[in-house]
């Protein structure tokens, strides 16, 4: 078998646009942690499942294992400076600066495009990292363009606004602003 340059690996892989969110549980001792994560998807309908995955030196993958539970907060657009902030070691994630509130049991991220609440299903080993099913269990969305990473840049869905909307979507978002 050939071996993949990691250099050359990551280059390529730098060009897949990807999610970016904060995936959130609850410590042993209680307090709320957090990391962002741009390995985020959905899996299955039937039943609802989502899959994350974590380097395996994660001290979030050690809560989420304890926990049982996990949540995913899909940032929006202008989010970029939480990305960041959640992807700094030693940063004071949940800090003044941050707005967050317990949600189903978890800590959520206020004006986030997304949330979704999720019991841990299994593990699945995978070289370096391990992946995790969650069920969900909760969910819920802001009518806000979400928040991307490729090319190691952050931005948005170029054509988000121009999409087409029922009616009532436009009632809605005009109601909440």
């Amino acid at each position: 078998m050939t071996a993949v340059d990691a250099d050359r690996f990551r280059a390529v892989m730098a060009a897949v646009c990807a999610p970016v969110t904060i995936v959130t549980a609850v410590s042993a001792d209680g307090h709320p942690c957090g990391a962002t994560v741009s390995s985020f998807t959905s899996l299955s309908l039937d039943p609802p499942l989502v899959a994350v995955a974590f380097d395996r030196r994660s001290a979030l993958l050690a809560s989420v294992r304890g926990a049982g539970r996990f949540g995913v907060n899909l940032l929006g657009e202008g989010q970029d400076d939480l990305a960041v902030l959640f992807a700094t070691r030693g940063a004071d994630r949940f800090g003044g600066e941050t707005a967050w509130f317990a949600d189903d049991g978890l800590p959520r991220l206020r004006d986030a495009a997304g949330w979704v609440a999720c019991d841990l299903d299994r593990t699945v080993e995978a070289g370096d990292h391990q992946l995790l099913f969650g069920r969900v269990t909760a969910l819920g969305r802001a009518e806000r363009p979400p928040l991307v990473y490729a090319h190691r840049t952050f931005g948005t869905h170029s054509r988000y606004a121009e999409r087409p909307r029922p009616p009532i979507t436009d009632l809605i978002a005009a109601c909440a602003r």
